[in-house]
């Protein structure tokens, strides 16, 4: 399984209505929460479907 971890930024592939396509991951476990880079609307899905409409992992939280 792919690894996504909190306040990663990641780019999905539809663009949300306000314009953005980037969103920072706010919750993981079974389902993940994310929240829009553009308008702050938060979206919650599950794994599966969140691997699916995600494109490409933007930018990783420095540890």
């Amino acid at each position: 399984m792919e690894d996504v971890r909190l306040h990663d930024v990641v780019q999905m592939r539809k663009r949300h209505p306000c314009g953005s396509d980037q969103w920072t991951v706010i919750r993981t476990g079974a389902d993940i929460k994310i929240r829009c880079k553009g308008c702050a609307r938060i979206v919650m899905m599950d794994r599966e479907t969140f691997f699916k409409r995600r494109k490409q992992l933007v930018e990783r939280e420095k540890q």
